[in-house]
């Protein structure tokens, strides 16, 4: 097991890690109003706010996390096609973000590794209708269940968990396989891809509770709540961050095994 993670002793993943997240902050927005926006264009305004609807109101209220999802859907489902068009230019710059930490890791000195990011990013982009109605169609089931309460709720959180994996799988499975640089076996992508999204989900689904607890955010930050909240959406996208960047490095190193190949950066991926 410990072999799985010798690639990360002395690469510092906390840094590469923080350095996604700058871009994910740059990026995670105008991702989340493309794809509210293609899903409209797809099932209708109408439709999207049906099935999200009991979702925000499921929402723990204690840091307004219910009004924070609510704008952004509303302001996905009104954007126009100027809007959408400036949007994808800082939304690509997640895959930039991605590609530049992954080839740090493992292939230093790649050309074009901004554009490569970028380009390679814009499938997700393009099936995010349908990634995210399979998300959507789930709402409202496993959002009944959890304003039930009781073990209704246990089963909620169950449902909201697997419909996450299922969704979140291919994402992996794409940004490991084709974002990243190298081409890992299609077996250790799948399985550890998925496992990756696994373990995505419930961290996502963590952040929920998080969001659930009676804290006030803006104490360490002089009162100012809304500043708190940005630093603790922020420290969850890090620790986001550090776990699909651990998923990548098993993957490759299992690819290492599986191919016996000579490691391209000398001791990266040596045995």
């Amino acid at each position: 097991m410990r072999k799985l993670f010798a690639p990360l002793r002395g690469r510092d993943v906390s840094l590469h890690a923080a350095a996604i997240t700058f871009y994910a902050g740059i990026a995670v927005v105008p991702i989340a109003l493309l794809a509210v926006w293609l899903t409209s264009l797809v099932v209708g305004a109408q439709r999207v706010r049906d099935l999200t609807g009991r979702t925000i109101a499921a929402l723990p209220d204690e840091i307004g996390a219910p009004q924070a999802l609510a704008s952004l859907i509303d302001a996905g489902l009104n954007l126009t096609p100027m809007l959408a068009l400036a949007s994808l230019l800082p939304a690509t710059l997640y895959g930039e973000g991605l590609r530049r930490a992954f080839v740090s890791l493992r292939r230093p000195g790649e050309s074009l590794v901004g554009w490569r990011g970028r380009l390679l990013w814009l499938p997700l982009l393009a099936a995010a209708p349908a990634l995210l109605l399979a998300l959507f169609l789930a709402l409202p089931t496993t959002s009944g269940l959890w304003l039930r309460g009781g073990w209704w709720s246990v089963l909620g959180v169950v449902l909201s968990f697997l419909a996450t994996w299922i969704v979140l799988t291919p994402v992996v499975i794409w940004v490991f396989r084709y974002v990243a640089p190298g081409r890992p076996p299609w077996l250790a992508t799948i399985l550890i891809g998925s496992f990756t999204a696994a373990n995505l989900s419930g961290f996502l689904h963590g952040a929920v509770l998080f969001c659930s607890l009676p804290l006030d955010l803006g104490v360490p930050f002089g009162g100012f709540t809304e500043i708190g909240a940005m630093v603790a959406a922020g420290l969850w996208l890090y620790l986001f961050h550090v776990v699909l960047l651990t998923g990548f490095t098993v993957t490759h190193t299992v690819k290492t095994y599986l191919t016996d190949e000579s490691p391209r950066v000398p001791g990266l991926f040596a045995r």
